[in-house]
């Protein structure tokens, strides 16, 4: 692993390289993540266009200030621009790759924000060679999606993965670095499969186990549902994520599927080994785990508020 982010990260740079700024940069889906780099892009780039589905989202779009001008056209505008980002669903990103890769000019670059990368980078692997390409993940969002959830800012302070092909040039890597500056964000090279291996333990999983104690809590309202009445902080923050885009997430599971069915393994046995203390009455045991958890956790959220 590869991390990027202190010899490139410039603390006090304040605006986009002279290459950055000379772009179009074309943003397929605007979304919760694309239109959120639409608005910090904007006026710092020579274009930003958006590409939308639907021509009912285009006055939408336009009036939102995030982007120069959209278009549902998405061949058309992938053949002029210097930059591409695939900010769509995964699995729609898989197919993207493929119908609009090779229609982007020589020397243009394509980066995608999809959360799982081992497919799309392998996709990325067969693209034009006049293509440049690379994997992207910017460790942000919200539970909430689509338009209205975009902000200013949303990347600001995030670790912005990137995962480079062999083909991938220096030139391609550096302007997405310049991007990452730009939104004051902190670059972090990791390869395709560690990368999905890390997001399952992170995101994936976590995702799973807030559903499923949404589940348990609708069961027990069922009996009672009072329950919902004395839910507080305690669930609301341990459940947040059940809230997801269930598309978005059906995607993610399923192009990590093998990474997060490990991961909800050994989420399980170490729940078990948790049950099995309590069922014993090993208040010892059970202490000792809890202790050693807490502390990591808390170490954790003191190093994140540090850097």
């Amino acid at each position: 692993m590869l991390n990027v982010r202190q010899p490139f990260v410039n603390p006090e740079l304040s605006s986009p390289s002279p290459v950055l700024t000379d772009m179009h940069v074309v943003i397929i889906g605007m979304g919760l993540m694309g239109a959120s780099l639409g608005y910090d892009l904007r006026g710092h780039v020579r274009r930003v266009t958006g590409v939308v589905r639907r021509a009912e989202a285009i006055p939408t779009t336009r009036t939102s200030g995030c982007v120069d001008d959209v278009t549902t056209d998405a061949h058309a505008a992938v053949a002029e621009a210097d930059l591409v980002v695939l900010a769509t669903p995964v699995r729609t990103i898989l197919r993207q790759i493929a119908e609009l890769g090779p229609r982007m000019k020589p020397g243009a670059v394509l980066i995608d924000m999809g959360s799982t990368k081992t497919a799309i980078c392998r996709a990325m692997a067969d693209l034009p060679p006049y293509v440049q390409a690379l994997g992207g993940h910017p460790m942000c969002g919200k539970e909430a999606a689509g338009l209205a959830a975009a902000e200013p800012g949303l990347y600001r302070g995030c670790t912005f993965v990137l995962c480079p092909l062999p083909r991938t040039s220096p030139q391609a890597q550096n302007l997405i670095l310049s991007l990452i500056h730009h939104l004051q964000a902190h670059p972090l090279v990791l390869d395709p499969e560690q990368h999905d291996r890390l997001v399952a333990a992170i995101s994936h999983l976590p995702y799973l186990t807030a559903t499923s104690l949404v589940a348990h809590v609708m069961a027990v309202a069922e009996a009672d549902p009072r329950v919902w009445e004395v839910a507080a902080s305690g669930f609301r923050d341990t459940s947040r994520v059940a809230a997801s885009d269930v598309r978005m997430m059906l995607d993610i599971l399923f192009t990590n599927r093998d990474a997060v069915l490990n991961a909800v393994d050994d989420y399980l046995a170490r729940l078990a080994a948790l049950r099995q203390a309590l069922a014993t009455g090993d208040e010892h045991l059970l202490k000792q785990q809890l202790a050693s958890i807490a502390h990591t956790r808390r170490n954790w959220q003191k190093n994140r508020q540090t850097h």
